[in-house]
C-alpha cells in the first residue's frame, strides 16, 4: 500500500522508510515559528531547559505581528521579550517593524517555507504552509521551547481525506469561498487532527495566493493539515525565494485515504460565513440585506496582493458607504509597497478606506478596528467566534476581498456584481 503526501513527508523525517496513521513518531523538524503571542511563554519554557543555544539559529524565524506596532505596555514587554531573545541567540530570521508581515503571509515570501519539510509553529494558522505542500501545523508554547531546543518533536500520523475540486469556477469565486463552502459541507470538526488533502483541476488552476488562502483555513475544519501537491506554479514561486533545497512529496496512486470528497465547483457561488462558526455558510445569495458597520480585507488569509487587486476592481472610482469603516491591511511590507506601485492604494483611499501598516490586529481582537457592543463586521479573516473582534455581542461575517469590498460600498451584505 502506498503513502499519501503527509505520510511520506513525516516519514523521511524520521528513521522509517514508511509509516501509517495513528503511529507515534518523533520527527525532525524544518522550521520552527514564534509570534510576539506565543513566544514569550515558549521563551520561558526555553530558559528553564537550561541550555545555551538553540539547535540551529537559521531554522527559528520570530515574526511580532499579533499587537505590532505595539499597542499598549503589555504588547511592548512581549516584543522586546522576542527581540532580546533573538539577539541573544542570533537568530537569523528575526523580522520586527520596517521588516515584518503577519506571519503567515511573511514566511513563503522569504522563502522560508518549503516542499517536503516539516514547519511548526506557535500559531494554528501555521497550516497555511501546506500550500507549498509542506506538513505545517501549529503546537502549543511549551512544544515550540523543545523544538527550539532540539529540532524534535512528537507527532501521531494523520489520516487523511482527499478533497476533489473539478469543474469551473464562477465569476468572484476564488480559494476563500472554496474553503468555506467546504467547511460549510464537513463542519468545524470534519477533518479533526486529519491532513486535508486538496486536488483536482480547480486547485491545479487555482493561483499560489488562492492556495495559501484553502490551506490556511484546514484547522477551521479541525484539520491538521492542508496539503497541496507541489507543481509547476509552486516551483515558480519558489524559484527566487527557497533559501534551502527541498524535496517534494506527492502521495503514491494506491494511497489509503480516509474518505474522499468530491465537489463540482460550477455550483458554488461566492460564501459567507455567519456568525459565530466558520461553518455556517450560505451563498451570498441568500445572504440578506444585512447592515454592517466595518469591513475588514486582509490578514493571514486575504492579505496577498492578489487579495487586493481584487478589492481595488470593487472599490476603484467608487465610496465607501457612510455607515462603514473599511480596514484594508496588507500581509506584509513587500506586499503593501507593490499597492502602492500598482496604485491600489490609492483606490483604497481615494474610496475612503484606510490602509493600515501590516498587522493580525482586528482578526484576535488585538487592535486596528476593535468592535462595540452590537456592531458587525464583514471580515476575510478565518474565525468568526464570539467576541473574535471585540465586544462578546458583537458579530463577525466571513467572506472573501471581492464580497467584503461590496459590503464596504453597499453598507450590507452584497454580491459583487451589485456595485459593478
Amino acid at each position: 500500500m502506498g503513502m499519501t503526501m503527509v505520510e511520506k513527508i513525516i516519514a523521511a523525517h524520521t528513521d522509517y522508510d514508511t509509516v501509517k496513521p495513528g503511529q507515534i513518531v518523533n520527527a525532525r523538524v524544518d522550521m520552527v515559528l514564534g509570534n510576539d503571542v506565543t513566544a514569550p511563554v515558549a521563551i520561558k519554557e526555553f530558559e528553564k531547559i537550561g541550555i545555551d543555544r538553540v539547535f540551529d539559529k537559521d531554522r527559528i524565524a520570530l515574526v511580532p505581528d499579533h499587537f505590532t506596532p505595539n499597542k499598549d505596555i503589555k504588547s511592548a514587554e512581549h516584543a522586546k521579550m522576542v527581540r532580546e531573545f533573538a539577539w541573544k541567540y542570533n537568530i537569523t530570521y528575526y523580522f520586527e517593524i520596517g521588516q515584518m508581515g503577519i506571519e503567515h503571509c511573511l514566511l513563503p515570501e522569504k522563502g522560508l517555507a518549503l516542499p517536503g519539510e516539516i514547519i511548526v509553529g506557535a500559531d494554528s494558522h501555521t497550516c497555511s504552509y501546506g500550500a507549498l505542500n509542506a506538513l505545517a501545523t501549529g503546537v502549543g508554547s511549551t512544544d515550540i521551547a523543545a523544538a527550539m531546543a532540539t529540532g524534535r518533536l512528537w507527532f501521531r500520523v494523520p489520516e487523511t481525506i482527499k478533497f476533489v475540486y473539478s469543474g469551473k469556477l464562477n465569476p468572484w469565486v476564488g480559494g476563500k469561498d472554496l474553503i468555506l463552502y467546504t467547511i460549510g459541507d464537513i463542519g468545524v470538526d470534519g477533518a479533526l487532527y486529519k491532513a486535508m488533502e486538496f486536488t483536482g483541476e480547480v486547485i491545479e488552476n487555482l493561483s499560489m495566493d488562492g492556495r495559501m488562502t484553502m490551506s490556511n483555513m484546514a484547522i477551521e475544519a479541525g484539520g491538521k493539515c492542508g496539503l497541496i501537491a507541489c507543481d509547476e506554479k509552486t516551483r515558480e514561486y519558489l524559484k527566487d525565494r527557497a533559501v534551502r533545497d527541498y524535496t517534494p512529496y506527492n502521495s503514491d496512486p494506491d494511497a489509503e485515504y480516509a474518505q474522499v470528497i468530491e465537489y463540482d465547483v460550477s455550483k458554488i457561488e461566492p460564501q459567507v460565513a455567519f456568525p459565530h462558526l466558520p461553518e455556517n455558510t450560505r451563498p451570498v445569495s441568500e445572504a440578506g440585506h444585512i447592515k454592517v458597520d466595518q469591513a475588514v480585507i486582509g490578514s493571514c488569509t486575504n492579505g496577498r496582493i492578489e487579495d487586493l487587486r481584487i478589492a481595488a476592481r470593487i472599490l476603484k472610482g467608487k465610496k465607501v458607504h457612510r455607515d462603514v469603516r473599511c480596514i484594508i491591511i496588507p500581509g506584509t511590507q513587500a506586499i503593501y509597497k507593490q499597492a502602492v506601485q500598482e496604485g491600489l492604494a490609492e483606490i483604497f483611499i481615494d474610496a475612503g478606506a484606510v490602509v493600515s501598516t501590516p498587522t493580525c490586529g482586528p482578526c484576535l481582537g488585538g487592535h486596528m478596528g476593535i468592535l462595540a457592543k452590537g456592531e458587525r463586521a464583514i471580515s476575510t479573516t478565518n474565525r468568526n467566534f464570539v467576541g473574535r473582534m471585540g465586544h462578546p455581542e458583537s458579530e463577525v461575517y466571513l467572506a472573501s476581498p471581492a464580497v467584503a469590498a461590496a459590503y464596504a460600498i453597499k453598507g450590507y451584505i452584497a454580491h459583487p456584481e451589485e456595485v459593478l
